[in-house]
């Protein structure tokens, strides 16, 4: 399937990048490659709710099993409750596959496939930031949510398809064996396009070590994150750049989906004003998007700076070197920081009141202690009795 067009970027090692700055675009783009499938199509997703944007996909995705093209549906058992479970019958009628990611299960609940990837035939792959649900339409200016994503050709793409094929294998066996499995998830498809997979575990995963190698020397950078609440080395190496770098920009939401997951982000404020980031929060709509912009480096997908994305969920990101990319990257958070505003340096170094601090204070402890511990748990009891059978929960 062809991507070429007059938006589209070359790389170097055999890759067709196509920058998606907003939640309508990618969703647009998703659907439009799902209408033209001739031959596969791989869907995994966090969310996917009944909803006018649902039905669409869902008829787009039966009307390619009608015509004979292979179609596998990847979601997240947790990230879809209250969908209906005959929701794609007519779908499985035809010939294609719903599998449910991970039901509820006490040793596995925590574990969540939050990647959002499609592919079509073996080809063209889209992955960002987007759930299939109302809130991702829109500009995320004057309706639907902050977000967006990347479409891409070449060498990748098979990985991101070993990929999707080893998710499907733990949603209906076994979670992960974390000592046979390994702990790279870092995969280089060339000189310029690098895949990063994190899984759950409490090494230091691909997303991180790439971002400390990037961060080591960078000088220019500008970080659009949902959930910001970096722990331990990550947050370390953040504070290091914000301190060497000649420019370190945050843009964090100033509405969030998660208030909890703000109030925890805020209390981070000072540590890194101190050090000479620059803090802007997005005020039209929720932030959802997930962009690191690293000199001529941008990382784009599903995962957020945050205890769960790091060491708890399923995710998925591309690292990719290349200046235009990034110049429509930095075009992206300009625009941005025109509907945002900048958080003063002394606003969130003193919290107003003790009500405040406490707030700040049980929220970081939610997610740094409680979420994560109950994680860290959970990894090291699989880790050392093995993951044990978690029956299939698909409809065929």
């Amino acid at each position: 399937m062809s991507m070429k067009s007059s938006a589209s970027i070359d790389t170097t090692d055999g890759h067709v990048l196509c920058w998606h700055d907003t939640g309508g675009k990618l969703l647009a783009a998703e659907l439009d490659a799902i209408v033209n499938a001739r031959e596969s199509i791989r869907f995994e997703h966090y969310i996917f709710r009944a909803s006018p944007v649902g039905g669409r996909f869902r008829d787009a995705l039966t009307e390619a099993a009608r015509r004979g093209v292979r179609v596998v549906v990847l979601l997240d058992y947790v990230g879809c409750l209250g969908l209906p479970q005959t929701y794609f019958s007519e779908m499985s009628s035809l010939g294609g596959k719903i599998i449910w990611f991970n039901p509820v299960h006490w040793r596995f609940w925590s574990f969540r496939d939050h990647r959002k990837i499609l592919v079509v035939d073996d080809s063209l792959a889209l992955i960002g930031g987007c759930n299939i649900a109302p809130e991702y339409e829109g500009d995320g200016i004057t309706d639907g949510w902050r977000d967006g994503g990347i479409a891409v050709t070449g060498p990748v793409v098979r990985h991101l398809i070993e990929s999707f094929e080893s998710q499907v294998e733990k949603a209906g066996n076994k979670i992960w064996r974390a000592r046979k499995q390994g702990r790279s998830g870092w995969v280089e498809t060339g000189e310029d396009v690098a895949l990063l997979l994190t899984r759950p575990g409490f090494h230091q995963g691909a997303l991180q070590r790439a971002l400390c190698r990037d961060l080591l020397h960078a000088q220019d950078i500008a970080i659009t994150m949902a959930y910001f609440l970096p722990v331990g080395r990550a947050r370390r190496m953040l504070l290091r750049a914000a301190r060497l770098a000649r420019s370190f920009r945050l843009l964090l939401p100033g509405r969030s989906d998660v208030p909890m997951m703000q109030i925890a982000s805020r209390a981070l404020y000072g540590q890194f004003q101190r050090r000479g980031a620059q803090i802007h929060e997005y005020q039209p709509q929720v932030l959802h998007a997930k962009v690191i912009i690293v000199d001529d480096i941008v990382y784009i997908g599903s995962a957020n700076l945050d205890p769960r994305s790091l060491n708890i969920n399923f995710e998925v990101m591309l690292r990719i070197r290349n200046a235009a990319l990034a110049e429509q990257a930095r075009a992206t958070f300009q625009r941005d920081l025109t509907h945002s505003q900048p958080v003063m340096k002394l606003s969130w170094r003193h919290p107003a009141n003790w009500w405040q601090r406490l707030k700040q204070k049980l929220a970081r402890m939610f997610f740094t202690r409680l979420d994560l511990g109950v994680a860290q748990f959970l990894v090291q009891k699989v880790e050392r009795r093995g993951a044990g059978p978690v029956p299939p929960h698909q409809a065929s």
